[in-house]
């Protein structure tokens, strides 16, 4: 690999050791290392500082998003390095695994098509909650041409400038968003089979699942309106059911208990889900019924999300950001 051609943009806030495991991973096989601070109150700017990253602290003016730190990134990696030719994003929370760079760089080098390569991502302690559980579970996707990456991926600057880079305003779903606009102008997602990053979650509570996922329904819903034209769009059918099974189903029962308290029983279908979904995995498995069920529940926590979308954007007013971390 030729570390001339690469930089690294990490984002966080208030990562504490596990920007100090995030940097360390890093510091041997990047020299141009690029650390955005989204106002942390812990010691994260001193981390940073201690490993030679250049800092960038954002405007406590403007709302924090994964995506303006992001943009905010780059443009300084720019400004240090005019000549690079690919970026490694990685959020504060996760380890870059050994020989990923290599890899990921390599496969660029021999597939020009492709503007983003992301590999596996794995949460370093799964068996520290159910939470983390579901997100090493969520993590694992096909390998291949794919439709998306996440936060964590080496990018080609020449396709980033092509779309002018994150949308600054998306407090969530900003990676998937971008591809869309990527594979509008032609360019390819690929995952390959290659350790990428060790993340750590850090979810012991359901408060902070349910605003995770309250979260993940308010990105869906927003990137799928802002594509909901292009054949390229995004997120369509996973907003949809969410509105079904939280929305529809539930406004129908009620109203028909009304007319008739029979209805009621309407309620059962929920259970009946959880049966359908453990049922397709291994119904052996005690963690295939967890999964199932919140899988279920979160139908719920994403219709909030998507109402909360509809109801700011018809109200003209920008959201701000959801944590889940810490809450």
């Amino acid at each position: 690999m030729n570390s001339n051609r690469i930089g690294v943009v990490i984002i966080g806030r208030n990562e504490g050791q596990r920007l100090v495991g995030c940097l360390t991973s890093l510091v041997n096989d990047c020299d141009d290392i690029v650390y955005v601070d989204s106002g942390s109150i812990d010691d994260s700017i001193v981390v940073a500082n201690d490993f030679n990253a250049h800092v960038i602290e954002l405007d406590l003016s403007q709302p924090f998003t994964a995506a303006r730190a992001r943009n905010a990134g780059f443009a300084a990696l720019k400004n240090l390095k005019p000549d690079v030719e690919f970026v490694q994003f990685v959020d504060g929370d996760c380890e870059i695994a050994q020989g990923w760079l290599d890899k990921a760089f390599t496969f660029l080098i021999e597939n020009p098509e492709v503007a983003v390569v992301c590999g596996l991502r794995q949460e370093r302690y799964p068996q520290q909650s159910i939470y983390n559980r579901f997100c090493d579970d969520e993590w694992n996707t096909p390998i291949g041409e794919a439709l998306a990456c996440g936060g964590d991926s080496l990018m080609r600057v020449k396709s980033y400038e092509d779309v002018d880079g994150f949308r600054p305003g998306l407090i969530a779903g900003e990676e998937p968003e971008l591809c869309v606009r990527l594979r509008q102008n032609g360019w390819k997602i690929w995952r390959i089979d290659a350790d990428m990053t060790k993340h750590d979650a850090a979810m012991t509570r359901f408060s902070q699942w349910w605003r995770r996922a309250v979260r993940g329904g308010y990105g869906t819903a927003e990137v799928a309106w802002l594509h909901r034209r292009s054949s390229h769009g995004i997120w369509r059918r996973e907003t949809a059911r969410a509105v079904f099974w939280a929305g529809f189903v539930p406004i129908v029962i009620v109203a028909g208990a009304v007319l008739n308290p029979f209805m009621l029983w309407g309620f059962l279908v929920y259970p009946l889900q959880v049966l359908r979904l453990a049922l397709r995995e291994n119904p052996r498995e005690a963690h295939s019924w967890r999964r199932a069920f919140f899988i279920t529940l979160s139908k719920f926590a994403e219709f909030q999300g998507i109402v909360k979308f509809l109801w700011l954007r018809s109200r003209g007013q920008a959201a701000t950001l959801i944590e889940y971390k810490g809450t």
